[in-house]
């Protein structure tokens, strides 16, 4: 499948190949330097969240809280592979070009730790107009999570950004976490 490319399930549902250099819905900073300082702390918490989960399990820690860590720290190890060996075993992608090749001669397109996450789903549910007067240009890129108001056109979609399994697990565990087992935390 080419960088770029979209595949329509449903109305709501799209696959949508991407690749980012970023945390969660594409969002990125500090360069590189931010891209290893986040590989790292994904590692450091993947860690500490692995000791965690030692310590409290003989502490009778309800199964639902658990699981929800087992997301956020699966999420994670997700997208550090994706982060850390990505780049190594693919060529460059380029947008609507050919498929990346895998284990290609020349090598991969990125050191250790520098590869891109590889994003995929899409759940555009429903776009609305807005108001002229509502309308906020965002000068973000495409896939940040600033940019559910396109502004510009008056458009409002929910819910825009391009996410992966990984992503998903992370946002699943965080939502669990404060919406059922705050208290086992405090």
């Amino acid at each position: 499948m080419s960088l770029g490319a979209k595949i329509p399930i449903f109305d709501w549902f799209i696959i949508d190949f991407i690749e980012n250099n970023g945390m969660a819905f594409g969002i990125e900073f500090g360069g590189l330097i931010g891209k290893m300082l986040l590989t790292l702390f994904r590692i450091i918490v993947v860690a500490a969240g692995i000791y965690y989960i030692k310590s409290i399990v003989s502490a009778h820690f309800p199964n639902g809280a658990l699981i929800a860590i087992g997301l956020i720290i699966g999420g994670a190890i997700g997208n550090i592979m994706d982060s850390a060996f990505y780049g190594l075993i693919f060529n460059e992608s380029y947008y609507l070009g050919p498929p990346a090749q895998i284990f290609p001669d020349t090598g991969g397109y990125a050191p250790l730790f520098y590869g891109q996450v590889v994003d995929m789903f899409s759940f555009p549910l429903f776009t609305v107009d807005l108001p002229n007067w509502f309308a906020i240009p965002i000068p973000f890129t495409e896939n940040t999570v600033l940019s559910l108001l396109e502004g510009a056109d008056g458009k409002f979609t929910f819910f825009r950004p391009v996410f992966n399994i990984a992503d998903a697990g992370i946002s699943v565990g965080i939502f669990l976490i404060l919406l059922f087992y705050r208290k086992e935390f405090s």
